[in-house]
């Protein structure tokens, strides 16, 4: 792990190599984003839209690119291995000041850092995850995927201390999202997942789902979910870049229909997967 090649600020350097300073903004605010990509046999995974969702993320915290969407795949690519399903990690940060203010400092250079991981697959797919409802204590901004990400890892942890995969956030007597996922739910034979909105990420691997759906006349909605008809669906999912689609077969104890992947989410994890391949 500490011998795996990373880049930082224009070097590719083994990661224990990797440094920055102390007065950076990203260690000391949490000022930056960050955006993660999969890549499957060497080719990244809908490169463009995770692009677009980096410049909308650096736009949202006013972070000029530091890079265009060419210099970033030719950045990306010595990191990649065409034999592996991979994840990229890249973090820009505001960038190291010569002082602790929270004001933007001026003429400052942003921090650049990328890595990949190898992609491991999830061991309870077959089984499917338990997940947790908890009231959603973020922040007004969770379309920004910024690097703030403590109250996602405290809502986070109660879950996995309850023996769960995930926390299922809710706002105001509906559902929002996963601390880090996106939700969909069949209700009534309708595939849903609540809009996109200031309250959720707009993950690429949602918008996958969605059009997957519409090519395959899967009926689908994205309208709000409360709390009360989740509880009452035939199946939950929870969706992300490196998890992709998991099912939920228990929530906040009560098991969810037979307690079984449902077949919705079999026909749909079979046309993700084709199309995945599809793409690589």
């Amino acid at each position: 792990m500490d011998n795996k090649i990373v880049y930082l600020n224009g070097q590719y350097l083994p990661l224990c190599d990797a440094k920055i300073s102390v007065m950076d903004r990203g260690f000391l605010f949490g000022d930056g984003i960050y955006e993660v990509i999969p890549s499957y046999s060497g080719k990244l995974f809908h490169f463009q839209e995770h692009m677009e969702r980096l410049e909308n993320s650096l736009c949202s915290i006013r972070l000029a690119n530091p890079h265009d969407r060419t210099q970033w795949l030719e950045i990306f690519t010595p990191l990649l291995d065409a034999s592996l399903d991979q994840s990229i990690y890249l973090q820009i940060t505001r960038g190291v000041a010569d002082k602790r203010d929270h004001a933007f400092p001026a003429n400052i250079t942003p921090t650049v850092f990328a890595m990949s991981s190898t992609i491991a697959p999830f061991t309870e797919l077959d089984s499917g995850a338990k997940a947790i409802s908890i009231d959603d204590s973020r922040w007004e901004l969770c379309n920004v995927k910024a690097t703030t990400l403590l109250a996602n890892i405290l809502l986070r942890q109660q879950a996995v201390e309850k023996g769960c995969v995930e926390a299922i956030l809710v706002k105001d007597g509906y559902v929002t999202e996963g601390a880090a996922s996106n939700i969909f739910a069949v209700i009534d034979g309708v595939l849903i997942t609540p809009p996109k909105s200031h309250e959720i990420l707009p993950g690429i691997t949602r918008d996958v789902i969605l059009e997957l759906a519409e090519h395959n006349s899967i009926p689908y909605s994205e309208d709000i979910i409360s709390l009360d008809a989740l509880q009452t669906a035939s199946e939950i999912w929870l969706t992300s870049s490196t998890r992709e689609i998991i099912p939920v077969v228990q929530l906040d104890g009560e098991t969810i229909a037979n307690g079984k992947p449902g077949p919705i989410w079999f026909t749909m994890n079979r046309l993700f997967q084709a199309y995945k391949q599809s793409q690589s």
